[in-house]
């Protein structure tokens, strides 16, 4: 990346850094948007980590540059002061005279409540990252950080790494949704209160959606980088909505896109459904869900609540029939699937490929109930408390088509896909009148 201006305050030993750049594509590469934009971020020396899993040595190089060296299977903490919430670009600059072997991942919130591992940037290969003047550079997209404080952990595995410095650079600012839709569910008819019906060509609406953005595995070890205004991974045509995983662009595994709502509407109780045809091939992971307004980072989760009204994944579908699985699921502070218990509910569903499918939930302040092709096959209505049921706040809709993953990828990938498509006829919100 070219940059006009580069600026580094020193603060507590880390570097905040401000600058304007070019915006890049994934890989670095300059997309065609030419106008400047204005990106933060913050580096961190690795000299100045503030605990370690054992002796730790330091190298000087001979560029200058202090190295700390991590044996495999080492960690290292350091603290990482984020000024703004949003998606950003995770750097690791390592010396070229780590392994080979070397590989790592960095882990967010280390002492939180709840004793989990939250990983924000997935696997960072050695052999995968980019040479220059004797240092290697790992990245990953899309980790999201909240305004704060974070406290974090490098580890290492495979190999020693010699670790120059790790940075985080604001890609996107996290947006705020301006307008709540509350429905009522105390009458007598649904009437539509809010809906695309992708009559329409071209890039889905930017009135009703937005990217979500990134490879940092979402949480699952996904495959995917999801795209932003790409017509390959997310359009509208004859009348669908398209998103499209593809194999091998952009120098990624696969692209794809996730869509939501967040930053333009979000919705309390009503009916949400969506008509779909999901792809059937192993590796895929076919979603529509929505997910708690309030998320920043993955902190808020499972807290915020997250319904999800289909899951479909390609090795449940039979290869001749197209016959496959439809799940719903529920995610909240007492119950999501970290800790293998959120309530769920799995249903057979014919031609998952060939024939549109109508998918959707009833929520209102007392149940979730879901359908497919209004046959209702799961209920939740544990309204306890907070932990419990955080559905009577706001919840935005996501669209997504991820590739491989803790499920998606659970029985393998078939090799010999090269693109993989989940069609949406409309999606509607309705209200009882």
């Amino acid at each position: 990346m070219k940059l006009k201006s580069l600026y580094i305050l020193l603060l507590s030993g880390m570097a905040l850094v401000s600058w304007t750049a070019c915006n890049r594509a994934p890989g670095g590469r300059s997309t065609e948007k030419d106008a400047s934009v204005e990106v933060t971020g913050i580096r961190i020396e690795m000299e100045d980590y503030t605990n370690s899993s054992g002796e730790i040595e330091s190298s000087t190089m001979e560029s200058g540059e202090e190295v700390v060296v991590i044996p495999p299977d080492g960690w290292v903490t350091f603290e990482a002061p984020v000024a703004e919430a949003g998606r950003y670009r995770t750097t690791v600059r390592l010396s070229s005279g780590s392994s080979a072997k070397a590989s790592c991942w960095i882990e967010d919130y280390i002492e939180n409540k709840d004793g989990r591992q939250y990983n924000i940037t997935g696997n960072m290969a050695y052999a995968d990252g980019v040479t220059v003047d004797g240092f290697v550079s790992l990245t990953k997209d899309g980790s999201p950080l909240n305004k704060g404080t974070h406290p974090m952990k490098l580890h290492v595995a495979g190999g020693a790494a010699s670790v120059d410095w790790i940075s985080f650079e604001l890609l996107k600012e996290h947006q705020i949704t301006p307008k709540v839709l509350t429905q009522r569910t105390d009458g007598d008819e649904w009437v539509v209160v809010w809906s695309d019906e992708f009559e329409y060509e071209g890039l889905p609406d930017t009135t009703k959606w937005i990217h979500d953005i990134g490879n940092w595995g979402w949480g699952n070890n996904e495959l995917q980088y999801y795209t932003e205004d790409r017509l390959e991974n997310a359009r509208v045509e004859g009348g669908n909505l398209v998103i499209e995983a593809r194999k091998g662009e952009m120098g990624q595994k696969w692209t794809s896109a996730r869509l939501t709502t967040r930053g333009k509407t979000s919705f309390i109780h009503g009916k949400i459904e969506f008509r779909a045809s999901v792809p059937v091939e192993r590796g895929n992971w076919s979603a529509g869900w929505t997910l708690g307004d309030v998320y920043r980072d993955e902190l808020s989760w499972p807290y915020c609540g997250e319904i999800d009204i289909m899951e479909s994944v390609g090795f449940e579908i039979d290869d001749e029939t197209g016959d496959g699985k439809a799940h719903a699921s529920i995610h909240c502070g007492a119950y999501y699937f970290k800790n293998n218990n959120q309530p769920t509910a799995i249903t057979d569903v014919k031609q998952m490929q060939e024939d549109f499918h109508l998918y959707g939930i009833e929520w209102t302040a007392d149940y979730i109930k879901a359908y497919v092709d209004d046959l209702f096959y799961f209920t939740y209505n544990d309204n306890a408390d907070s932990l419990t049921w955080p559905f009577d706040e706001p919840q935005n809709i996501i669209l997504n088509l991820a590739m491989g993953g803790g499920w998606g990828g659970a029985q393998g990938m078939d090799e010999s896909v090269t693109s993989q498509k989940l069609l949406i006829d409309y999606v509607r919100v309705y209200e009882l009148q």
